[in-house]
């Protein structure tokens, strides 16, 4: 089943014959880090150039990057939006940046930096009618974050988690013109453990929007037991540290995919 989301016109790839693999930039203080399940004590920096390791990915054939700005994340406002600036004025691919997203102005401040879509997190739970208003006022830019531990959702950077299920979520947000949801499972991420597949297919059967898996993806064979969930909608992995590790490489990764 292909599922129907974004925009026809928009810059960023969609295919119904293969899933999109993804690399994650995350900033934290003008770096590039990975968080171990999202904790800020469980910080290993890769890269003190944002820019060029945006350039670096999409060398290695990335066809869009997804960027979050954990500062942002933390805090509940942008932190990031001149190093987005930067990033996005070095390469010719899209971007979809996440963290501390959370008003009309602040989406409006980081499509004007070059950032293509958004993707609304925390707000998402705690005002799911702010998400109609955001796509109204930015067609075909908006996505959502759905960030679970053990099913339920996480907010405010993965500090809290709140008694609502993540697919609960999801099905609030069918009425929504999304072009996508993002799935995460947050006690998977950074562990180079494997994805939650049982979540990620749960999550795709719960909603008609696309889906991209995130969380956990760390080998090629953890990506070839992904891709059979395109059939139920899952469109795009997003990989993080085992790129950064070299656990997994992002040119054979793209090449399974395609």
């Amino acid at each position: 089943m292909w599922k129907e989301g974004g925009d026809p016109g928009s810059p960023f790839p969609s295919h119904p014959f293969f899933m999109e693999v993804i690399p994650a930039i995350d900033l934290r203080n003008g770096k590039c880090v990975r968080l171990t399940q999202g904790r800020p004590d469980q910080e290993t920096r890769f890269s003190d150039d944002p820019p060029a390791m945006a350039k670096h990915w999409e060398s290695q054939g990335a066809r869009l990057l997804h960027v979050v700005d954990l500062d942002g994340a933390f805090t509940g406002e942008p932190k990031h939006l001149e190093v987005i600036r930067e990033i996005t004025r070095s390469i010719s691919i899209p971007i979809q940046l996440g963290g501390g997203l959370r008003t009309l102005k602040t989406i409006e401040q980081a499509l004007t930096v070059g950032a293509q879509r958004v993707i609304l997190g925390t707000i998402a739970f705690q005002e799911p009618e702010f998400v109609k208003e955001a796509c109204e006022a930015f067609p075909g830019s908006i996505l959502v974050g759905i960030d679970a531990r053990e099913g339920r959702v996480s907010i405010k950077g993965w500090r809290e988690t709140t008694e609502l299920k993540a697919v609960d979520l999801a099905r609030q947000l069918e009425d929504t013109a999304i072009s996508a949801i993002i799935y995460t499972d947050t006690k998977r991420d950074g562990m180079l453990k494997g994805p939650n597949l049982e979540g990620i297919r749960e999550m795709a059967m719960s909603t008609h929007k696309p889906v991209i898996a995130s969380g956990g993806i760390s080998t090629l064979e953890d990506l070839r037991r992904l891709l059979p969930l395109q059939d139920l909608g899952v469109t795009g992995a997003i990989i993080g540290k085992a790129l950064y590790t070299q656990d997994l490489r992002l040119a054979e990764a793209i090449q399974i995919a395609t």
